[in-house]
């Protein structure tokens, strides 16, 4: 893992040096795909503007049931699973959202909030974001979910990746059926992952675990817990990722502080 950190601060260097051309009708590239592509071929990354800077420390906490708060280190304020029950105060600038449950999105967002974005398109097809918001840069990756009458729902849900300060940051979501190597590659590199534990409502216990086992991110951050033992997702994890329980619902985070060996951090509330 040293080397892929070396040459991941390298492709970064080299990709901060070259001054990246988009418009509202491409998005921007993504440092974290290009990052996670670079073996065994390297693969030339540009940089957005809201990329350019890898400084900072992020800013992540545990709100509530599937939310957290991450601010950035130009302060936007951004609450994943958004349903107005966590996360509101103060105000976010942007929210996400999955269709999975009401616990999970709303229909009357405060109209202060300046970026709703659905993890799935009300007009039908997949959702599609690719937002610049001063020094983060927010994309999903589409996923189905389970419908009412048990069967698979096209593009319901939404992996959401937040590119800042150098660091990726997903959330997996209302996560509901293993992920195809397209989503793998999709996603690319993941500093920081939000995994749903409950071990039924969204995915199993195994089948949650094979997919971080496979992410192998630093940091792993529990979430959508319910009634389920921290220890049963803690044992099918295994002893590859360390595990820490600190006294605190905020961890903060940078690409510098990112622990050399991944790490499962149960923050308080979970």
């Amino acid at each position: 893992m040293p080397c892929l950190r070396l040459l991941s601060a390298l492709i970064l260097f080299l990709s901060a040096m070259v001054l990246p051309v988009w418009s509202e009708d491409a998005p921007p590239p993504s440092r974290c795909v290009a990052v996670a592509n670079a073996l065994p071929n390297v693969i030339y990354a540009n940089l957005a503007p809201a990329q350019a800077q890898a400084e900072g420390e992020v800013s992540i906490t545990y709100a509530g049931h599937s939310t957290y708060v991450i601010e950035t280190p130009a302060g936007v304020r951004v609450a994943t699973d958004y349903s107005g029950v966590y996360g509101s105060s103060p105000l976010p600038d942007v929210v996400t959202m999955n269709k999975a449950h009401r616990t999970h999105f709303t229909d009357l967002p405060d109209p202060g909030i300046a970026h709703v974005l659905r993890g799935w398109n009300p007009a039908g097809g997949p959702a599609r974001h690719a937002l610049v918001v001063d020094d983060v840069y927010i994309r999903n990756v589409s996923t189905d979910i389970r419908g009412w009458d048990g069967g698979m729902e096209r593009d319901g849900n939404s992996i959401f990746i937040f590119e800042v300060a150098g660091l990726c940051i997903g959330h997996l979501g209302h996560l509901h059926h293993r992920l195809e190597d397209a989503h793998y590659s999709a996603i690319g590199r993941l500093d920081v992952v939000m995994v749903p534990i409950d071990g039924g409502m969204t995915l199993s216990l195994n089948a949650m675990s094979e997919i971080a086992g496979r992410l192998y991110s630093s940091v792993v951050l529990p979430m959508h817990r319910h009634a389920t033992g921290i220890s049963e997702f803690l044992g099918r994890m295994g002893s590859g990722f360390a595990v820490e329980f600190p006294d605190s619902r905020t961890l903060k985070v940078s690409l510098r502080t990112l622990p050399q060996r991944p790490t499962i951090i149960v923050l308080q509330g979970v």
